[in-house]
């Protein structure tokens, strides 16, 4: 912003410069005369005109001893403030509005064929009004004769801002203004040199400009209402820029708009409902699913032409295309423009192509440095999986250390070749197909194959469809509930020390038990809110048969019960086909259940098979038991098939 010091500097050197710059000596027949051409000479109007007298003039005497005034003109001080004013105003970064300078109003002479006219423009702002005497000044200059005053004084006050004719003038077709076209820069722009009338010339006209313009061939660009602000307010001897050609503007490029992140180390947090951020959600995994469109190309651009003053077209070039950046597992749409996936997986760009990997390897463990992984296709981990983090994969997953109290969910099979620790059972895992690990601790484990822990199952609670196998040099399963429907073999079950209850059993599939024990909880729950409401209904029937009516409130909750009533038979007839489906299921089940030791069961094993449980009271060694006319008995040792042994791509929990 320009301060007070800086705006008397510009001040100062504005009007030094002025008067250096633009100083004119001019002459006339009288002093009105000579500042009208001085007004005309540096396109002021004559109230900003400045002068000093270098010689008086003299009418003469008959004729005789005539002598012009002559005088020395520049711009008035009144011109540099508002100059000043205007630029501080624009140089002003502060202003949060318009400003508006104030200027005030001014009064145009123009001479043309038919006479004298004039115009006179309001003031802007809290500019002063253009006076009659102003007006006549003026006309007076130009030697304006048979001046109606009278018509003067009406323009002046009603200031129409259109040109009036007031008077004539002595006509002298060789003083009139003059105009010269120059076409410059390749013909995109046309500039005007106009020389000032002399006493009895006409000033130019808006017309008369274009007509000298197109018989120069220029057709193009003319800036007609500069053109009109130019015949009030001419610039004489100068070249005046008043038609400008249009450059052509080349098309854009082809370029590729992404469906995705590009920038695959950025991170996205994304809020919870409630506002907080989870810090291991980094999503820095973009997963995709197959014939998901990942880009579209925006196709290139035919360009805008240009054209020259004279009208010839300038061509513009069109825009480069590209190939789409087709990488590995994408292909292009029937449109030939977007990029469609072939396969679940992450998106990424390799080689600046676009590519879906099938497989996502984390290098190292998934930590705070990784976040949580989520991946529509494999994964693997060169590393651990550490306390509170989560792999999740519609694929598989295969973890080379251990899984801590971590969060496993694969759609197909989960290999972890060093150990679970879950701690206090808060580590969750579910593979839709097997899980082989060396050994697994206070976790939750579901899967929809079999579990293998070659070193054993200490505290857990595993639910496996088919089978639970522990087979290696120290394999024991200790604690906890395990469940599958075919078989549960291990060295050793249970412990000596005693301690906690281990449960084995066979014989269903554990969901199919997990959905008849919530139907068998929510049949009581029923039967009992029922037996409830017919207590509550009886004790409401008896208030009504002694008082013959009832008190709105107690109305309106006998109609209540009488409702949920209805709603729970409904539920109660409904549990009951849901749990005849699964009691029909069950026994149409030809999966004969076992558990097995291949060394020693501890007394205190719980060992179940369908509805008959048995407690282990004496120890055993080398045992099956199987579930024979609705008794377990004890039988010899049966082993494992070598499908229980060996896991995907000949892995094995050994």
């Amino acid at each position: 912003m320009i301060d007070f010091v800086q705006l008397q500097h510009i001040m100062k050197d504005q009007l030094e410069q002025d008067r250096t710059i633009r100083t004119v000596d001019v002459a006339g027949p009288t002093l009105e005369a000579a500042i009208a051409e001085a007004a005309t000479l540096l396109n002021l109007s004559v109230r900003r005109i400045e002068y000093e007298i270098t010689e008086r003039g003299f009418p003469g005497f008959l004729g005789v001893g005539k002598r012009d005034w002559k005088i020395q003109a520049y711009p008035g001080v009144r011109h540099k403030k508002e100059a000043a004013q205007e630029i501080l105003v624009e140089t002003s970064e502060e202003a949060t509005a318009p400003v508006i300078v104030d200027k005030d109003g001014d009064v145009f002479v123009h001479l043309r064929n038919e006479g004298a006219f004039l115009k006179v423009v309001p003031p802007v702002g809290n500019g002063a009004w253009a006076t009659e005497d102003q007006a006549m000044a003026a006309l007076k200059a130009r030697n304006v004769t048979d001046i109606d005053e009278t018509l003067v004084s009406r323009v002046t006050k009603q200031v129409e801002g259109n040109y009036v004719q007031v008077g004539t003038f002595n006509r002298k077709y060789t003083s009139d203004s003059m105009i010269s076209v120059n076409i410059t820069d390749e013909n995109m722009k046309a500039y005007i040199s106009v020389t000032p009338p002399g006493i009895g010339g006409c000033d130019l006209e808006v017309e008369t400009i274009i007509t000298m313009l197109k018989d120069n061939r220029v057709v193009y660009g003319i800036k007609e209402d500069f053109l009109h602000e130019f015949v009030d307010r001419p610039t004489y001897k100068l070249p005046v820029l008043v038609a400008e050609g249009n450059q052509p503007v080349n098309g854009r490029d082809a370029y590729m708009q992404y469906n995705f992140q590009t920038n695959q180390s950025k991170v996205r947090f994304q809020p919870e409902m409630d506002g907080r951020v989870d810090f291991k959600e980094l999503n820095r995994i973009q997963n995709v699913v197959a014939n998901q469109p990942l880009a579209k190309k925006i196709p290139a651009e035919e360009g805008t032409r240009g054209r020259t003053v004279m009208g010839s077209y300038i061509p513009a070039k069109k825009g480069n295309d590209i190939e789409l950046p087709l990488g590995t597992n994408v292909h292009a749409g029937e449109d030939g423009e977007t990029v469609l996936g072939d396969i679940n997986g992450q998106v990424t760009i390799v080689a600046g192509k676009i590519t879906v990997e099938p497989i996502l390897t984390i290098q190292g463990n998934v930590n705070i440095k990784t976040g949580n992984i989520m991946f529509l296709g494999n994964v693997v981990v060169s590393g651990n999986v550490e306390d509170g983090y989560s792999v999740k994969a519609s694929g598989n997953i295969e973890i080379n250390g251990n899984a801590e109290k971590a969060e496993l969910v694969a759609d197909g099979y989960i290999v972890v070749r060093k150990g679970i620790t879950g701690k206090s059972a808060n580590g969750i895992i579910h593979a839709g197909g097997s899980l082989w690990a060396r050994f697994i601790e206070n976790a939750v484990v579901e899967s929809g194959g079999m579990v293998v822990a070659s070193d054993g199952i200490v505290n857990c609670q595993v639910d496996a469809l088919r089978r639970i196998v522990c087979q290696g040099k120290r394999a024991r399963i200790v604690g906890g509930c395990l469940r599958a429907s075919e078989e549960i073999n291990a060295k050793v079950i249970g412990s000596s020390a005693g301690g906690t209850e281990t449960t084995c059993e066979v014989g269903i599939d554990p969901k199919i038990k997990g959905q008849l024990n919530t139907l068998t909880a929510n049949k009581v729950a029923a039967l009992k809110e029922i037996e409830q409401i017919k207590l509550d209904f009886q004790t409401l029937s008896n208030i009504l048969q002694q008082r013959k009516s009832l008190p709105p409130d107690k109305e309106a909750y006998m109609q209540e019960l009488q409702s949920r009533q209805r709603t729970l038979v409904a539920d109660l007839k409904k549990i009951n086909e849901d749990m005849g489906i699964i009691q029909q299921s069950i026994g149409d089940l030809k999966v004969r259940g076992r558990v097995s030791a291949a060394e020693r069961v501890y007394p205190g094993v719980k060992i179940i098979i369908l509805d008959a449980i048995e407690k282990v009271q004496t120890e055993y060694k080398a045992v099956t038991f199987i579930l024979e006319n609705d008794l377990i008995r004890v039988t010899k040792y049966e082993e494992p098939d070598d499908e229980a042994k060996r896991g995907p791509d000949g892995y094995t929990a050994n």
